[in-house]
């Protein structure tokens, strides 16, 4: 399995209403010290969020070490994808990493 697989391997068990940052799924993913990597593969992504094998990754739920959006891409959409999960982002794109940060544990 390639190093993007492993990241939107990682990425999928973000749950609904959670965010992690680059270096988190970097590290869950066997790659610390590569959040640049994860960015890369977030980018890399297929139209529609979704990977070579067509499976969807939730790539809005990865945000920066500082609690921000930082997608200048997809900034908006990723802010409206989030909100609708219920998640608050105040007017500079920051959301309170205390209360939605995913800790990595797998629901269930």
């Amino acid at each position: 399995m390639n190093s993007y697989q492993h990241i939107y391997d990682t990425v999928r068990r973000i749950p609904p209403g959670k965010i992690s940052s680059y270096g988190r799924i970097a590290a869950l993913a066997g790659l610390a010290g590569q959040a640049r990597l994860v960015g890369y593969a977030l980018h890399a992504l297929r139209t529609g969020g979704v990977d070579e094998q067509g499976q969807p990754v939730p790539w809005w739920r990865v945000i920066n070490v500082a609690g921000r959006i930082s997608n200048e891409y997809e900034a908006t959409l990723q802010r409206e994808l989030l909100e609708a999960e219920g998640i608050a982002i105040d007017a500079r794109n920051a959301i309170d990493l205390e209360r939605y940060l995913w800790d990595g544990a797998v629901a269930g």
